[in-house]
């Protein structure tokens, strides 16, 4: 009894001498941070959801800024270059006419004034800006930032960012040369696109949401893309689109694919109406990604600078007028879970509205 009671008393002493090595830094604004090196970004925070996400919201801004953390860190591979170094900013007259990042000029515009006055480096603005917009939108995971990434010095290789017509095997071939994804991985990533719209996809129709609630990171796009669909032929305006039963809603066709391949069918299903997994692999997987191309150890953790996202509960359910049967069944080893339908009559999808 004696040892047991020694042991607890040891115990306790380790556990104070440990909190009295672990000294918050006390910023010159007032806030605590682990690391002296992340007071500085507490002013950046502000500014950006203030004057570039309009004072916390999901929206267009929020949607691009994440795009762009994906296109700037993808362009890595055995090829040599690029990774989350931004690049794609800094080269941007290169860059960006490469054909997949079509239409990330913009975001990176709105953005360059907020990095000029951040005083940060721009790979390390893109993706600390991704994860604070991210945080804005109900449901969302809340994502790690990472400060220390030095400025690019060559462009990223053009062909390193996936299309929505690429093919399943060009696209999981390509997560894993960049940074061995696995299939899993990749589609942990995608659940992106549960806030995502498209304008350049089919520019006749901007601001197209990829699912029908893309104000909230909910599980609705892996229902969604689940629902039966018809590839428009061609290659088009429409290149790479498949067309929803939803009207309002557009389906890229690589996501189409992905939800039916053998190798990714199961794991997408596995999403559907699970809040709780959607939140856990899409945070690993992106924190894999906006670290390729440098050693975490080297980098500064930061990520307590980043809000607790508002919380989502809502369940996932089949639109309104469909049913289970017009659910396109595609993993083989088990079920489609049962949904509630949505009340009411069918209705259109609302596009995202521009900024």
């Amino acid at each position: 009894m004696a040892f047991k009671a020694l042991a607890a008393l040891t115990f306790a002493a380790l556990q104070v001498t440990n909190a009295a090595l672990i000294r918050r830094v006390t910023c010159a604004d007032g806030n605590t941070v682990n690391n002296a090196a992340c007071c500085s970004l507490f002013a950046v925070r502000d500014d950006i959801q203030q004057n570039l996400f309009d004072g916390g919201e999901c929206g267009e801004e929020v949607h691009e800024s994440l795009r762009l953390t994906f296109h700037d860190a993808i362009g890595l591979g055995s090829n040599g270059g690029g990774g989350a170094d931004g690049s794609i900013a800094i080269f941007e007259d290169i860059e960006t006419n490469f054909h997949a990042n079509n239409g990330v000029d913009e975001i990176i515009d709105e953005q360059r004034p907020f990095v000029q006055r951040s005083g940060m480096t721009v790979g390390d603005f893109i993706q600390f800006a991704g994860a604070i917009g991210v945080s804005n939108c109900p449901g969302a995971p809340r994502l790690p930032v990472f400060l220390g990434r030095p400025n690019a010095t060559a462009p990223a290789p053009d062909l390193t960012v996936p299309e929505p017509f690429d093919t399943v095997d060009s696209i999981l071939a390509r997560f894993a040369d960049a940074g061995n994804f696995s299939p899993a991985e990749v589609v942990a990533l995608l659940a992106s696109h549960t806030i995502a719209a498209a304008d350049h996809v089919d520019p006749t129709i901007p601001g197209t949401p990829f699912d029908s609630t893309p104000e909230t990171f909910d599980t609705q796009f892996f229902v969604e893309t689940q629902l039966r669909g018809t590839l428009f032929p061609g290659t088009g305006g429409n290149q790479g689109e498949v067309e929803s039963p939803l009207q309002g809603e557009l389906r890229l066709q690589s996501d189409s694919e992905l939800a039916r391949d053998e190798r990714t069918a199961c794991e997408w299903q596995s999403f559907v109406n699970n809040q709780q997994k959607i939140q856990n692999a899409f945070a690993a997987a992106f924190t894999k990604m906006t670290v390729l191309g440098h050693n975490v150890n080297d980098l500064i953790d930061c990520s307590e600078l980043v809000p607790e996202p508002p919380v989502f509960t809502k369940a996932a359910t089949l639109p309104a007028g469909l049913t289970h049967n017009d659910i396109e069944q595609a993993c083989a080893a088990t079920p489609f879970p049962t949904l509630a339908t949505d009340p009411g009559p069918a209705t259109s999808v609302a596009p995202v509205p521009p900024s």
